[in-house]
């Protein structure tokens, strides 16, 4: 099995970015005398030579989306390669263990730290390839990490870019944790990691910036769940960042709270060449807040808003604008408040018609708030679903949807597409709409990433 190609790590989608869920793994079996071949299926297409030649396929799904391309492209592998054992690994894949293993030809499903034990799964099939051991594994220990491996990864030039607004940059993509600490109930990492994060050591994660900034990459996006997780790690991230590239920008993600508890470290941040911050903010209404278990409330969000910009820091929030317990007045509000706090560039639109996904796993369906709604799974599409009490919302959500969709096709201006919003909610308020006017396409923005936010 040590032959190059036997082994290939297909990435789906990974938000716009090279993908570290297939560089990571790739490290790890390399170092173990392998050498895998890769794809990327969100930038090129589907090599069936490639597939052809691998006993083993193993598919990265860290996200909902890249699930249902994955479960397609599965399809594709069982039919191109019917021999080969078929890996799916991710968060997702953890999710939807049951409907991988028994509908999509899976042979093995992993999560959490997973490198190590695909690289075991490898090593068990070359000894027994009828027997390739666990079918399902949640790994949770601290790893030996390596370097991300990217030299066969298509091009940074291909993926998403910082826009500065006046020009762009490439941007490289790396993790200086993994897993969270905190138990978001609408979030698909508390079933798989259940509170535990993992720091990745500052020397792997430099030499990981490293290998992408001789790559042409001027801002770096640290993909953790949650860059301040643990503080101090972060700061030492960023400080040896700011040492070694003093010219490079970078951003993060981090929750509201951590943004409060730590709001004396974001001037820092900002010296050492943080552009934007990215948090979960979700909602306005301390109701749904609460049943998501956010550790925030509305409030938590404009003091938030105060703090970053007074670092010098942009604050992109990003929300479920459709839950089963949004209101329509409480929509209709929350885009006032964008409005008023001069967000419209600091919202990607899509967020405008997001619906609230369960997935199967989700630590939502036990609570009692969300009973009432639930419907049935779906389970070739990995999500249960569920109906709005006010079926108004319901309609408000797929209108959204498809104007956000259509807006996107032609590369509408963000904020046009946010008048065209607020005039179908007031529409559906029966309301008078407010005049959609063309906005200052001059105007100054703030940066951000050139691939729309969604999961």
């Amino acid at each position: 099995m040590r032959a190059p190609g036997d082994i290939l790590l297909i990435a789906c989608y990974e938000m716009g970015h090279q993908p570290l869920a297939v560089a990571w793994p790739l490290a790890f079996l390399e170092r173990a005398g392998y050498a895998p071949a890769v794809l990327d299926l969100s930038v090129e297409p589907l090599d069936a030579d490639r597939v052809r030649r691998a006993r083993v396929c193993a598919i990265s799904v860290p996200m909902h989306t890249a699930l249902r391309l994955g479960a397609r492209v599965a399809a594709r592998v069982r039919a191109l390669n019917p021999t080969a054992t078929l890996v799916f690994y991710g968060l997702y894949a953890a999710l939807n263990a049951d409907y991988l293993l028994e509908h999509a030809g899976a042979s093995a499903v992993l999560a959490g730290e997973v490198e190590d034990e695909l690289v075991s799964l490898v090593r068990r099939l070359e000894s027994a390839p009828e027997a390739p051991g666990a079918a399902r594994a949640t790994v949770l220990v601290r790893l030996p990490f390596v370097t991300p491996s990217r030299a066969a990864l298509p091009s940074l030039k291909k993926y998403a870019h910082l826009d500065r607004g006046d020009s762009t940059d490439l941007v490289a993509y790396v993790e200086a944790s993994r897993g969270c600490k905190h138990r978001c109930r609408h979030c698909p990492i508390p079933p798989v990691y259940d509170g535990r994060f993992f720091v990745v050591p500052v020397d792997v994660v430099l030499a990981d910036v490293r290998q992408q900034v001789s790559a042409g990459a001027r801002h770096v996006s640290f993909g953790d769940p949650d860059f301040l997780n643990g503080p101090g790690h972060a700061l030492a991230v960023a400080r040896a960042l700011h040492a070694e590239f003093p010219d490079v920008t970078f951003d993060f993600t981090a929750k509201i709270e951590h943004l409060l508890r730590h709001r004396e470290r974001l001037a820092e941040l900002a010296a050492l060449g943080c552009l934007f911050v990215v948090s979960a903010a979700e909602s306005l209404d301390d109701r749904v807040l609460r049943i998501l278990d956010k550790g925030h409330a509305s409030a938590d969000v404009v003091a938030a808003l105060r703090a970053t910009r007074a670092a010098g820091i942009t604050l992109r929030p990003t929300w479920v604008a459709f839950t089963p317990w949004t209101t329509l007045e409480g929509y209709r509000g929350w885009l006032d408040f964008i409005d008023a706090q001069d967000l419209v560039d600091a919202v990607d639109p899509v967020q405008y018609g997001l619906r609230l996904l369960v997935p199967p796993g989700s630590l939502l369906l036990a609570h009692e708030a969300m009973q009432p709604h639930l419907g049935g799974l779906v389970a070739d599409a990995f999500y249960y679903e569920w109906t709005h009490p006010d079926p108004r919302m319901d309609v408000l959500q797929t209108a959204v949807s498809t104007a956000v969709a259509a807006a996107a096709d032609r590369r509408e201006d963000a904020g046009l597409t946010f008048q065209r919003v607020r005039a179908l909610a007031d529409e559906t308020a029966g309301m008078p709409s407010r005049p959609v006017v063309s906005p200052a396409p001059a105007r100054r923005r703030a940066p951000r990433l050139t691939e729309a936010w969604f999961c």
